[in-house]
């Protein structure tokens, strides 16, 4: 099989994208990064969601980005707002996805695979710059610019397959691949538990989503 590395948050954008490589037909190698994020049920969440969609392996790399703060996901004196306002929310992450697809791209070379998966998503997205389509396609040039697999011309192909659609489209992908929902942890503001605040962006977006879908939301809320 082909191997493909997939990054993994434990929400339920990147367990559809998971579910999607493997029915593509490659070997998952899921990716979580230990941030420095405001809580890391979703770390646990990823874990139950590489097992049970049967990924060949699930590394969690650490990455201080916590040290740098400048989120409300990565610093105490930042609050996670409720959904709604303009502009890019306090929940946008310095950098994130750059680091995230980096530390990602430099796994692809060591295991020999030229397939990256990432769940970024320019519709339901809170206005985050590195979820949009000129963020996805430039990092693609400079994974062939950057690395011996694309000077040595294997190639190398970042796949963003939920890209156009809403999570009304994402949650009945996930229906139809056999997602199941609740391993997943999508709140900014979870708690130990994994349980979710109900109130913030992302977990306004999923809900939505789920109701938009005709799909059973089976998140639990705290």
């Amino acid at each position: 099989m082909k191997k493909a590395v997939v990054l993994l948050s434990g929400g339920m954008d990147s367990a559809v994208v998971v579910a999607m490589a493997r029915e593509q037909g490659f070997a998952v190698h899921a990716l979580s990064v230990r941030y420095g994020q405001r809580h890391t049920s979703e770390l646990d969440a990823a874990e139950r969601v590489a097992r049970a969609l049967g990924a060949a392996e699930h590394k969690v790399v650490n990455v201080d980005l916590r040290s740098i703060g400048g989120s409300a996901l990565t610093s105490d004196e930042i609050a996670v707002p409720e959904a709604g306002g303009g502009g890019i929310p306090a929940t946008y992450v310095p950098a994130r996805n750059t680091i995230m697809l980096s530390v990602a791209l430099g796994w692809a070379e060591v295991l020999g695979a030229n397939d990256i998966f990432c769940g970024v998503n320019a519709v339901d997205y809170s206005g985050y710059p590195d979820c949009r389509p000129e963020f996805v396609a430039a990092f693609e040039r400079l994974a062939n610019l950057a690395t011996k697999a694309g000077v040595e011309g294997a190639g190398l192909r970042v796949h963003a397959p939920l890209q156009y659609l809403s999570k009304a489209d994402i949650a009945g992908e996930g229906v139809r691949l056999g997602v199941d929902f609740s391993l997943t942890v999508s709140c900014y503001s979870a708690d130990e538990q994994g349980r979710a605040c109900g109130h913030c962006d992302a977990c306004q977006l999923r809900a939505a989503g789920f109701a938009a879908a005709g799909v059973p939301d089976p998140t639990r809320y705290a």
